[in-house]
């Protein structure tokens, strides 16, 4: 059986991020020397979909590294309502695998007029959008045609770390960037033994993680419904004892995405609690005592550690697609281009 465009392209995300790393080096320095001099006191994201989660990486990554707190804006402000926003001082990152979506560039181009200093991360070179931005930064994730992100996704996160490390000289970052591709090799090689076996029959889940981690909790969470049909909703550690845990019932899955970090403890603490619960529950982190413990690669930095489950977690979901007789390749209802007003 031929293996899908999503397998090949999951397996192929650690060579994409190896090219990203040795040659997308030019262009992110000179974005982030223009960062430094234009000195940032806020900055707005703009984006959808799988790029919307790593908007959201990205805010955890900068409030956390570097204290500049990062804003989601509704492209429909300008897209739609043709309403202007004062940028003046701040900086907007727009992120789009297509760079074609007419909402996303006509939010860019107001960021712009509106006095943001405005960058955008594309994976083709002459889009639309690297043509209404003041840094245009190609992905260099290589052809993607699955319908669903996943080589784009990862390779749009470490561009959006390389930006942030090069613009705060974080040395301890860099050098887990440039020894990321070893890991992400680990990961997609291992994937996650056993888990799509046990949610193969399954209707709905939770998804879970805190900080950088609930970033990719989104994202599994768009992957379960985009190429599984199954209803999946993310929360972060500390909403989900909030009302939602009312659903769990005995056996009702649950996915926590712990990565290395101040977090862990709490993110595995509320795995074991749901488990106790009746849930059957799944965590990525070793310091579980009732959840089932997904063993995945460390990589030395909280930032860095986030983008290995995701590309485990990819192996894991194009499985269980298979398993559950879908073509991961063109989940119904959907198309690779998606262009909103």
């Amino acid at each position: 059986m031929t293996a899908s465009l999503m397998r090949q392209e999951t397996l192929e995300i650690p060579a994409a991020a190896e090219r990203l790393l040795s040659q997308g080096y030019d262009r992110i320095t000179r974005a982030a020397d223009a960062l430094r001099s234009h000195d940032p006191r806020f900055f707005t994201s703009i984006a959808r979909g799988s790029s919307d989660h790593v908007a959201s990486y990205f805010k955890y990554a900068s409030e956390l590294m570097s204290g500049v707190p990062v804003a989601s804006v509704g492209p429909s402000v300008a897209s739609v309502y043709h309403r202007p926003l004062s940028l003046n001082g701040g900086a907007s990152l727009a992120i789009s695998q297509s760079g074609k979506s007419p909402d996303i560039i006509e939010m860019t181009r107001a960021s712009k007029a509106g006095g943001a200093l405005t960058l955008a991360l594309i994976n083709t070179g002459d889009a639309p959008l690297a043509q209404v931005c003041d840094h245009p930064l190609n992905l260099l994730a290589g052809p993607e045609n699955s319908v669903a992100a996943t080589k784009s996704f990862v390779n749009s996160a470490i561009a959006a770390l390389l930006l942030l490390a090069h613009w705060r000289e974080d040395h301890d970052l860099l050098n887990a960037l440039h020894n990321l591709p070893v890991h992400l090799e680990k990961a997609v090689n291992t994937g996650w033994p056993g888990v799509a076996e046990a949610l193969v029959d399954q209707t709905s889940l939770f998804t879970l993680g805190r900080g950088p981690g609930w970033a990719i909790s989104n994202e599994a969470a768009l992957k379960f419904k985009e190429v599984c049909q199954i209803h999946a909703e993310s929360y972060s550690s500390a909403e989900v004892l909030h009302g939602p845990v009312s659903l769990v019932g005995d056996g009702f899955p649950v996915i926590a995405f712990a990565a290395r970090d101040a977090a862990e403890t709490h993110v595995a603490g509320i795995a074991d609690q749901i488990a106790g619960l009746g849930g059957r529950v799944f965590v990525t982190s070793p310091l579980a005592r009732k959840a089932q413990i997904i063993d995945v690669p460390r990589t030395g930095h909280m930032l860095t550690d986030p983008l290995v489950l995701i590309a485990g977690f990819y192996v894991m979901i194009e499985r269980l697609a298979v398993l559950r007789g879908f073509n991961p390749d063109q989940p119904r209802h959907l198309k690779k281009v998606t262009e909103t007003i």
